[in-house]
């Protein structure tokens, strides 16, 4: 699965993990019932609603897309906790190199889970990746009942408010 990646981003969003459609088509946050790319545009990240397919846009947004690990699968919980581990090693190094103002975590518990940090809440977080801030957002898929679109497009928005600011 593809990163879609440059230097210097406002905010580098990472996903744990391609799912089997998303590792099909090549496209990040493919499958129809997950609310990244309608959240995105709610919380004015773009200037409208983009599909999957338009993923390679995100970067003349200031925007790029990665994933904590690369191994798809039908769901997360297939992952091992050693996978995530070694993920935020490999995603460490990515923004190290990548130098992105933020990195946004989608998924509170892969989070804690690459980064062993189990008290991990959503929103900003102490740690920094040389000069990267890092923030936790909900995860974006259809079985996050806990967000609705609505408050996942809030907090999302806090990240575009936080990333404008410098």
């Amino acid at each position: 699965m593809p990163d879609v990646v440059a230097d210097g981003l406002r905010v580098l969003f990472c996903g744990i993990n391609p799912g089997l459609l998303s590792a099909a088509t090549g496209h990040h946050f493919a499958r129809p019932g997950n609310r990244f790319w309608p959240v995105l545009h709610r919380s004015e990240f773009t200037p409208r609603l983009l599909l999957p397919a338009e993923q390679d846009a995100l970067p003349s947004y200031g925007l790029g897309i990665t994933n904590v690990v690369a191994r798809p699968t039908a769901r997360a919980d297939e992952l091992a906790p050693e996978e995530y581990r070694e993920g935020g090693r490999t995603l460490a190094l990515k923004v190290a190199r990548l130098r992105p103002r933020w990195l946004a975590v989608v998924g509170v518990t892969a989070y804690r889970a690459a980064f062993e940090d189990r008290k991990a809440r959503v929103g900003p977080q102490d740690r920094v990746i040389g000069d990267t801030r890092v923030w936790v957002l909900p995860n974006p898929s259809g079985l996050n009942a806990h967000w609705t679109a609505e408050t996942m497009a809030h907090e999302f928005a806090r990240l575009r408010t936080a990333a404008e600011a410098g």
